[in-house]
């Protein structure tokens, strides 16, 4: 008896999907919720499991289409009937698609590569490209978390004898070469259009605008120095910088609400509460979970759910619900090295606030020139809705809550 895999509901106001990649092949055996397919939405990847065990006896859906709530993907055959399903499936592809027949031949060498030299499976994307192109396990190092393998790594050991074998080469090729032979055309993911196209609308219907300012981070430093093992010890988190900002942003939001509101049509929707997005780099792109009601946790809270959804996000493991009703976003780019920079607006929110790298620089206190550790906060927002005296109040609040972090203890 065959059971049917469908796509599962992929949460508020999102209707299909992209089949990013199959994890696995026809005639493939299967145990129940092992992973099966990796899809792609607006906003997550999400891996659905196999509902039974059994021998994977037909694929339905194939990379790269795009699939809508409860659309069949594959069936399964279970029970006593799992043993000779390989057969029946494999029969009837080799019929209507001979062009696909010599792909499990073409797949095999990723199997071992999901084992390679690490206790974490190589990323799907990384072992599609593997199998597309003909690489060993032991050919490609891992950098990922675990040492696993990403879609990254396998470019770089695709580049490497390309780059060792053109190094004897000494003439150039001449100007008028076929370059198009030496180019890689990749599809973006679902997740990189939707980002592109949200990031492109936002410059183009906000009348968005950037201030900066500067903040002096000694007392936050000091601080984390003088408890970090007692604040580890207690909450089994460390302490990190993202608690502190994202505790001054709520604060600055409560006294500035324009700042933590938006526009519907003709009208300003003022959220009374705080729900702070995080921006975390991914291998797949951005992504923006949230932490909820931020500005009812304390530092020790914050940190936890920061914690818990860059977990999700690096391992591809946020939900639908990590990732709605932010209404306000912090991006840093200081862990990246970004002395500078000016954040986009994620809509419909109107401000996002980036952080950027930690600096000892000269400046003046009480007349004498000193080695401060310096940080630039640039406010990006939108000046249909915030007036620049707010915006400059919104971030002259977090400063003062940053060089003072007692403020944020005594709710000041």
């Amino acid at each position: 008896m065959a059971t049917e895999v469908r796509v599962p509901t992929l949460g508020e106001s999102v209707s299909e999907a992209t089949i990013g990649t199959w994890l696995k092949k026809v005639g493939d055996t299967v145990t129940v919720d092992e992973p099966l397919v990796e899809l792609e939405t607006d906003k997550v990847s999400i891996e659905v499991p196999s509902p039974v065990s059994g021998v994977l006896s037909e694929i339905l859906a194939k990379d790269g289409e795009t699939v809508e709530v409860n659309a069949l993907l594959a069936q399964i055959t279970a029970g006593e009937g799992a043993a000779t399903a390989p057969a029946k499936a494999e029969a009837p592809a080799k019929a209507a698609e001979p062009a696909t027949a010599a792909a499990p031949a073409k797949s095999e060498p990723a199997q071992p590569a999901a084992k390679a030299s690490s206790d974490m499976p190589a990323a799907p994307a990384a072992q599609k490209m593997m199998a597309e192109n003909n690489v060993a396990a032991d050919q490609v190092s891992g950098s990922g978390k675990r040492g696993q393998v990403l879609k990254g790594d396998v470019i770089d050991a695709l580049n490497k004898p390309a780059a060792a074998a053109e190094a004897p080469k000494a003439p150039r090729p001449a100007a008028n070469a076929d370059d198009a032979s030496r180019e890689e055309r990749v599809k973006m993911t679902r997740l990189r259009q939707t980002i592109a196209r949200r990031l492109k609308e936002a410059q183009t219907t906000a009348a968005m605008l950037t201030t900066y300012n500067e903040v002096d981070m000694s007392a936050v430093m000091e601080l984390r120095k003088k408890y970090k093992d007692i604040f580890e010890k207690k909450h089994g988190v460390k302490l990190g910088f993202m608690g502190f900002f994202t505790k001054a942003v709520t604060h600055a939001l409560k006294e500035i609400p324009a700042v933590n509101a938006e526009i519907d049509g003709t009208d300003i929707v003022y959220k009374n509460f705080c729900h702070v997005g995080v921006a975390v780099g991914t291998d797949k792109g951005l992504v923006v979970p949230v932490v909820r009601d931020a500005d009812q946790m304390s530092i020790a809270e914050i940190e936890k759910d920061i914690g818990r959804l860059g977990r999700a996000a690096r391992d591809g493991e946020l939900s639908m619900a990590d990732m709605q009703g932010g209404t306000f976003t912090i991006s840093n780019g200081g862990v990246y090295g970004s002395l500078m920079s000016s954040p986009i607006l994620n809509s419909p929110q109107s401000g996002i606030l980036g952080m950027h790298k930690i600096q000892d620089r000269p400046v003046a206190i009480g007349g004498q020139v000193v080695i401060r550790p310096m940080m630039y906060l640039a406010l990006s927002y939108d000046h249909r809705i915030v007036d620049g005296k707010d915006a400059v109040t919104f971030l002259v609040r977090v400063k003062e809550s940053l060089e003072d972090p007692e403020r944020l203890v005594l709710d000041l």
